[in-house]
């Protein structure tokens, strides 16, 4: 789950971490007042996506202007600013070129910096370690820095957490090149987003840029926190941050049904009950000549109403021609979900043709329930002959 960063900052600042102070503007909210509450003499001004690439991204209808982080140094511009990004939509690298509407503003006060280095907390699966990822690049789009001069991010694998006799990381942070009080500052900066990250079972945290103020301190000036879906349950409070608004609306709803949905650019929509097997059945359709429309796992424990609701969302897709559904009887059984097939397909009047592969449990039985009806449903066992057939009727 992302959250935005003004979130991700109220969460870090509970580890007391060095992070500017700031307030928060939403659309109900009367400006002037809040304004009131702010302290220095400049400010910055950043739309709230779930995006990277703000500052170097832009408005719609506004493509030569300042992008979606501002710096101001009075309140009638810091107003004016703020005003011109409520509502507006902002384009940047990843969000497409529909961009995303802003519907909150962050009012941070001013840092001057004298150096920026970005860091990130990850979980490298491959050896199942937490890493910490750094480079005195900061600031700027790490991905060209990696593509560019990987040479310039340096990483770290954690053995254990007692970082003050750790030497190995204490040699990581001599590369970095802060001065022995900054040094300081860092490691006492790492211990904590570790304490954070291991707290909230997050995904990952990424400060981009940290910085060295003109006091030689390090602050926090942008955050980025995600967390593990699966350990949700266990932190209401990080739930409640959910914005569901940044998220794409049949993502969402698969979601709500304890599916995984991502739309794809294809064709052939796609419903598989297992993530691997979601996975070689886009690539079958693709062996085929043609593109899957979306990923859509129905997960190991799929019943007749996730089903039917799979449907639904594959369905109001337009751009999908015909429907790929793949399912591999183990736990759950095939003559079910063919019930819920045809269930669905009488409800939602579906008017695009269902090529629908069975194996496993009762998928003689399965397949047999959808031949018998009259719906434009084809059920087969062989995998490549209900992918050809899938790929050959989405392009009649």
């Amino acid at each position: 789950m992302n959250i935005h960063e003004f979130q991700a900052k109220k969460i870090l600042s509970r580890y007391d971490l060095p992070i500017p102070n700031g307030i928060i503007y939403n659309k109900n909210d009367d400006l002037d007042s809040l304004v009131k509450d702010l302290n220095g003499s400049s400010w910055v001004v950043k739309s709230q996506i779930h995006a990277g690439g703000r500052g170097s991204g832009y408005f719609l209808n506004h493509e030569n202007d300042k992008g979606g982080v501002r710096f101001v140094d009075n309140l009638n511009d810091l107003k004016k600013e703020a005003l011109f990004m409520m509502g507006n939509t902002l384009v940047t690298k990843q969000t497409g070129k529909s961009g995303k509407k802003v519907n909150i503003v962050y009012i941070e006060e001013a840092t001057l910096i004298k150096k920026e280095y970005y860091i990130s907390l990850i979980i490298d699966r491959k050896v199942s370690k937490m890493m910490l990822m750094a480079s005195i690049s900061g600031g700027v789009d790490i991905e060209e820095v990696a593509k560019e001069k990987p040479e310039m991010i340096i990483s770290y694998h954690f053995e254990n957490f007692l970082l003050d006799n750790d030497h190995k990381f204490l040699k990581f942070c001599d590369q970095l090149l802060f001065d022995k009080n900054q040094k300081n500052q860092f490691i006492s900066i790492i211990k904590k987003l570790l304490t954070s990250f291991l707290d909230l079972d997050a995904s990952s945290i990424e400060i981009n840029p940290l910085v060295i103020d003109d006091n030689d301190n390090l602050v926090l000036l942008d955050s980025k926190m995600t967390f593990d879906d699966n350990a949700l349950f266990k932190h209401s409070e990080i739930l409640k941050l959910r914005d569901e608004s940044e998220e794409d609306p049949l993502e969402l709803a698969a979601s709500k049904n304890q599916m995984n949905y991502i739309k794809l650019d294809g064709s052939i929509g796609c419903m598989v009950n297992g993530a691997g097997l979601a996975m070689a059945t886009m690539d079958i359709i693709k062996l085929y000549g043609s593109e899957p429309a979306n990923f859509l796992d129905l997960g190991g424990t799929a019943n007749k109403d996730r089903a039917k609701e799979g449907f639904k969302i594959i369905q109001s897709d337009p751009k999908v021609k015909s429907i790929f559904i793949n399912i591999f009887g183990g736990i759950i059984r095939c003559d079910m979900i063919a019930e819920g097939i045809i269930n669905a397909a009488k409800e939602l009047s579906l008017n695009i043709p269902v090529i629908v592969r069975f194996q496993g449990t009762n998928a003689t039985e399965g397949i047999k329930l959808i031949n018998d009806t009259s719906l434009n449903i084809i059920a087969e066992s062989s995998l490549n002959e209900a992918a050809q057939k899938a790929v050959e009727l989405s392009k009649k």
